[in-house]
């Protein structure tokens, strides 16, 4: 997929005024002049890091600051009828038959195929403006799923728990209430497995979450099956879903709901859960938002995890964007922690990586002011041949480095699984923290 334009923000960038945040803003603002009679909207898609950084690691070193693209093609799906409607664009009326022309004869080719082995079937393409609808079904992939690749992390369990201890030291100094510290494992997959592949798998694993891909450059990716939406402005309605407080699932659903009404009434992570709850409100409301949230959290069952989960909506000020909530509202402490600066010099000093993207929201935002982000957790940066892993857990007072510890495995699974899925019958890993 070709991009058409590109917005980037670097540590070392010159043009400093500002936050990152709104750099991106503005310098999209200025783009999507362009493309102002396009419908629909124009749309960015890309994200942040979790924190800026003068020097990163290799592992992300096509991952700037920010980074978002204005592709050539977008494909978008319909539910209500089953179709998908595919838009085209590109610098000029030219350009845009130019690259018509391919798509479609991409597309025809396909369809011209004959029956498919997938079980899709032929598609109609209609040319409008530079824009196509192509009705096509949606074949599975790979039915089941093998065992997780295997893995060894050596010594990491040990550093693990004194990070931890680290952190319940500074909360029970009363300096924090929460420090979210995150592992981070390397896997080499045989065979390897390449990006597509894996998204294609984790979207197979994990429905109800929020599955991601983004690759600034062919062969980079960073991918991931996020449990919650960190924010989403449609109409000047902003949505989010607060997510904290985790527990496996059962072996069968009586199992299953046993443990959800354990975690629902577990009084630590009804507590962990109400500080990200607390912390989304009052930064909201600083920005001058009229919120609503659910009473109470409920349980978010997903496909081997549960959380708690409590809905947020609010009514924004006019002038007031996408991009300024994000900037209000990362890093939650769904994924840092509270005080947010003291949770990031904790995080900071005890994790040995870089959390790069990480953590970071991730997403799309268009010309018209609509866009959804999530934060890119149950995910892993890397090409086919190598990829890391990152999982987190929420340090506050009474965990303990064993169960928090087992948290994080529990979070590992959904990459390991679709890397298994996709076809990796064998992997190598290291620990990275």
């Amino acid at each position: 997929m070709g991009v058409v334009e590109a917005v980037s923000v670097a540590s070392d960038d010159p043009d400093s005024v500002g936050s990152r945040f709104r750099r991106v803003q503005d310098r999209a603002a200025g783009l999507f002049a362009r493309f102002g009679d396009a419908r629909p909207g124009a749309r960015f898609f890309g994200g942040f890091s979790f924190s800026p950084r003068p020097d990163g690691d290799p592992v992300w070193s096509r991952f700037p600051d920010a980074l978002f693209h204005l592709p050539e093609v977008e494909l978008e799906h319909h539910p209500a009828d089953g179709t998908c409607s595919l838009l085209v664009r590109a610098r000029g009326r030219r350009a845009v038959e130019v690259a018509w022309g391919r798509w479609a004869a991409a597309l025809e080719g396909g369809s011209a195929a004959g029956p498919a082995t997938n079980g899709t079937r032929p598609g109609r393409i209609e040319a409008r403006t530079g824009a196509a609808a192509h009705s096509r079904g949606v074949g599975r992939a790979r039915d089941g799923a093998a065992p997780p690749p295997r893995e060894s992390r050596g010594t990491e369990r040990a550093a693990w728990g004194r990070a931890v201890w680290r952190a319940l030291r500074t909360i029970g100094r009363g300096e924090a209430e929460k420090v979210v510290l995150a592992r981070a494992i390397d896997v080499a997959p045989a065979p390897p497995v390449p990006a597509a592949e894996l998204v294609v798998a984790l979207w197979e694993e994990n429905h109800g979450s929020h599955v991601f891909l983004f690759e600034p450059v062919p062969g980079r990716a960073l991918v991931g099956a996020a449990p919650e939406r960190l924010a989403t402005l449609a109409g000047g309605v902003f949505r989010a879903t607060a997510v904290a407080g985790s527990l496996g699932v059962g072996g069968d659903s009586v199992e299953t709901a046993e443990l959800a009404r354990r975690l629902f009434h577990s009084e630590k992570d009804r507590a962990e859960h109400d500080m990200v709850v607390r912390d989304m409100l009052e930064r909201l409301a600083a920005l001058g938002c009229t919120v609503r949230r659910d009473v109470e959290p409920h349980v978010l069952a997903l496909a081997r995890i549960q959380h708690l989960e409590t809905k947020i909506a609010a009514e924004v000020p006019e002038g007031t964007t996408l991009l300024d909530l994000l900037a209000a509202l990362h890093p939650t402490p769904a994924v840092c922690g509270t005080p947010r600066d003291v949770a990031l010099s904790v995080l900071e000093g005890s994790e040995p990586f870089d959390r790069g993207w990480y953590a970071g929201p991730v997403g799309w935002f268009d010309s018209e002011g609509n866009g959804i982000f999530v934060p890119a957790l149950r995910s892993a940066v890397g090409s086919g041949a190598g990829w890391r892993l990152f999982a987190g857990a929420g340090i506050v007072a009474g965990s303990d480095p064993s169960l928090e510890w087992e948290e994080t495995e529990l979070k590992f699974r959904p990459v390991l699984r679709a890397l298994a899925r996709a076809g990796a019958v064998e992997s190598s890993a290291a620990g990275s923290g």
